[in-house]
C-alpha cells in the first residue's frame, strides 16, 4: 500500500522556520538594527542563551534567511545579517510589531490571568 502525504502547504513550511522559540526576536533585531555580530545580538535579545542564539542562527542561515561572515581574526569576529528572503519580512515584522504595540497599549499582554478576575 503506497502512503499518500497531504499536499504541502508553504505558509506552514515558512512559519515552521521563523516561529521557533526567539526566532522573531532574532530577526526583529536584525531587522532594526542591521547586520550584527554575535555578542551584539545576544545583548540585544536579552535572555537567550549562547547555546539558543547559536542554533537559531545556523538554521536561518541554513534556511537562507540570514547570512554569516566570519572575519579570521582572534577571536574570529562573527558578523549576521539578514539576506534578500530574509528583507522580504521586514514589512510583516513591521506589522507584527505595530500590532503588538496596540495590543500591550490596550492590556492585552496583562499579567493577570482570566481566572483571577
Amino acid at each position: 500500500m503506497k502512503t499518500v502525504l497531504p499536499p504541502s502547504c508553504p505558509m506552514d513550511a515558512l512559519l515552521r522556520v521563523i516561529t521557533g522559540p526567539w526566532t522573531i526576536y532574532i530577526l526583529w533585531v536584525l531587522s532594526e538594527h542591521g547586520p550584527q555580530r554575535f555578542g551584539a545580538i545576544k545583548r540585544l535579545v536579552p535572555g537567550i542563551s549562547t547555546r539558543i542564539l547559536t542554533e537559531r542562527l545556523r538554521m536561518l542561515e541554513h534556511a537562507g534567511v540570514v547570512w554569516r561572515e566570519q572575519a579570521m581574526t582572534i577571536p574570529p569576529a562573527v558578523t549576521y545579517g539578514l539576506t534578500g528572503r530574509g528583507a522580504e519580512l521586514r514589512g510583516v515584522l513591521d506589522t507584527l510589531g505595530a500590532i503588538a504595540r496596540r495590543w500591550e497599549d490596550e492590556g492585552a499582554f496583562a499579567k493577570t490571568s482570566p481566572a483571577a478576575e
